[in-house]
């Protein structure tokens, strides 16, 4: 059997290809992009190849043929002219502060000024820039191809700290030029994770092209079903047997895993590439992603809005214009979330316009929602990690003391992000927390006729409907009593009677006071 090499961490396309490596053929919608298209902007996660998709696009304005040889745009293109190529990344480096973009700025101004043998004139980046476009132009006679590679890097390193905006201006001072050099510019393709608003970086630039939500483009970066079916075959062969599985059951799992991402309504959902091609070297189904580090603007995010935990992990709601651009001057931080790939569009809806965004997977819902246990429980991770195991096997065992023993450890005290007339919002979001983790199904505040339920848990035998209440100074009893008259009157149990599984009815009550559980009663 030939060997085939997979493309871990290759962002190059000559590299790639030079290496024989398996190369998911996308220069189809490349080809697409070049000629129908002009100036461009791509919001996609981390790790889903935007890098490689401009590395590709480089080798094609280069008039690199040999490099596309079997592949699709073979036999699109016939010209294969040459265009002199200014890439811009921002990849490499961290920039928590102003200085370390200007030392980056300064860099890749070198580097391009090298490359076309531009004489520098001035020490303003803008006007630096400016110079390299029109030398290049002019040495050339040829219109001008510039990638921009994670523009929005340097301030989302920055995010919340006194260096966000310094960043901000002086990235939308160094692409100034760009706004007045349409003619010296045959092509402009500008990737990143969020979508700033263009007023604020590309002043100017409103003629930019944004397919992040174009149907046409949505499989862009990823890899789809039928992309994944192509081209690994033998991988998927492979896993199947080192798992001890059928070809379909490890598809299945690849599926619950590593796919579920759409960045549109009704389009085939995509793979995350980097832990797809992982989970084939390893033969193993594992969290991929979150191993290659958690971003730190996550979780500065997630400290902006601390009591946003519900809607963010139970599926939620949301206009496009909600997710689509990240506004420095607002709190909401949807569009950061979105965009860096911890939530994906799952449902449209035409007559409202809404869409239903919630985790893409398994790995990922996984993973973000360990990320925020972290944040918001008193117990240390590590012996939280262990206490989920624990909460699973007290759930399988039926124990309800034991799984709400755990978690009253867990919540003992209310974090100083919280506020005490927050902490109803605060111990509903983490208890509903605790319990996803388990990977049992948990739906919160399920809809019946008659009302909404707080937390319902069902493993393969038992269903646990879970009352939240906060004391507000009544004695316990009172309460307990209370909410558990309420799963009966509003008829939560009644959709699970049928099920045959065994059914537990629990009132749980919290300190108003932010003291954590006062108590439980099933």
């Amino acid at each position: 059997m030939e060997a085939r090499y997979l493309p871990i961490g290759i962002q190059d396309f000559e590299d790639l290809r030079r290496r024989s490596c398996i190369y998911v053929d996308k220069t189809a919608l490349v080809y697409k992009l070049v000629t129908e298209g002009k100036p461009y902007f791509l919001s996609r996660p981390r790790r889903f190849g935007k890098s490689l998709l401009l590395s590709t696009l480089e080798a094609y304005f280069l008039g690199k043929k040999e490099l596309f040889t079997g592949l699709a745009i073979e036999e699109l293109e016939k010209d294969w002219a040459v265009y002199p190529v200014l890439k811009i990344s921002f990849g490499a480096n961290s920039y928590e502060n102003n200085e370390r973009l200007i030392a980056r700025l300064e860099s890749i101004l070198n580097e391009n000024e090298r490359k076309f043998s531009v004489k520098r004139e001035s020490s303003n980046p803008a006007e630096r820039l400016n110079n390299i476009i029109l030398t290049a132009y002019e040495k050339t006679g040829k219109q001008v191809v510039i990638l921009i590679d994670e523009y929005d890097k340097p301030i989302l390193d920055a995010l919340y700290s006194e260096y966000e905006e310094q960043n901000r201006q002086e990235l939308r001072s160094f692409y100034s030029p760009l706004k007045d050099m349409d003619r010296y510019i045959r092509f402009l393709f500008i990737t990143g994770i969020t979508k700033v608003s263009h007023v604020n970086i590309f002043s100017g630039l409103n003629q930019l092209d944004d397919i992040s939500l174009n149907k046409d483009y949505s499989a862009l970066c990823g890899i789809s079903e039928s992309e994944l079916e192509k081209y690994f075959a033998p991988e998927i062969e492979a896993l199947a047997k080192e798992q001890e599985m059928t070809v379909g059951e490890a598809k299945a799992k690849l599926a619950e895993m590593y796919d579920g991402y759409h960045f549109t309504h009704d389009v085939e959902g995509v793979y995350n590439p980097f832990c797809l091609l992982k989970c084939f070297r390893e033969n193993d189904f594992g969290s991929y992603w979150f191993e290659s580090g958690t971003p730190s603007f996550l979780v500065k995010a997630l400290q902006n809005q601390p009591l946003e935990l519900t809607t963010l992990v139970n599926g939620r709601d949301a206009t496009e214009n909600q997710f689509k651009n990240y506004d420095p001057d607002s709190k909401n931080m949807l569009p950061v979330i979105y965009q860096s790939g911890y939530l994906t569009i799952k449902k449209f809806e035409k007559e409202t316009r809404l869409y239903t965004l919630d985790f893409p997977n398994r790995e990922i819902e996984t993973g973000f929602l360990e990320v925020l246990l972290k944040k918001f429980v008193s117990v240390p991770y590590d012996d939280m990690g262990l206490e989920i195991a624990n909460i699973k096997r007290a759930l399988l065992n039926k124990d309800v003391d034991k799984v709400l023993s755990i978690i009253k450890a867990a919540i003992a005290d209310l974090p100083t992000v919280v506020k005490k007339d927050m902490c109803e919002n605060y111990y509903e979001s983490v208890t509903h927390l605790i319990f996803r983790l388990t990977g049992f199904n948990v739906v919160s505040e399920l809809q019946s006729v008659a009302g909404r339920s707080d937390v319902i848990v069902t493993t393969k035998d038992s269903v646990f409907i879970f009352e939240l209440k906060m004391d507000r100074g009544r004695i316990f009893e009172e309460v307990v009593t209370e909410a558990l008259s309420q799963i009966d009157a509003n008829g939560y149990a009644e959709r699970f009677a049928v099920s045959g599984k065994a059914m537990f009815k629990v009132g749980v009550v919290f300190s108003s006071e932010g003291k954590g559980m006062v108590g439980w009663k099933y």
